[in-house]
């Protein structure tokens, strides 16, 4: 028993378009999924970035404080050498 010609097409145009709607969903499902991706990345740069700025802002803390070391250090050591002062009375 065949279908008839008419019948065919319009059971061909039927399945076109069911997988064409499924493609589309899934394709709406995976922009969706995508958005998220790229929303969480959006987050994880920001948190990137502000680690790095605080990474060098302590980096500057960090060097300007062994720089004030270097400095006692250079003081202590001028104390240490000097010629030891008698007590008075």
């Amino acid at each position: 028993m065949s279908l008839p010609k008419q019948h065919l097409v319009m059971a061909r145009t039927l399945v076109v378009a069911i997988i064409a709607t499924v493609g589309l969903a899934g394709c709406a499902t995976y922009a969706d999924e995508f958005a998220g991706i790229n929303s969480r990345l959006d987050q994880l740069d920001t948190r990137v970035q502000s680690a790095a700025q605080s990474a060098e802002s302590a980096n500057q803390s960090a060097q300007q404080a062994n720089q004030r070391l270097d400095q006692m250090e250079s003081r202590v050591q001028q104390l240490e050498t000097a010629p030891r002062r008698v007590p008075r009375g």
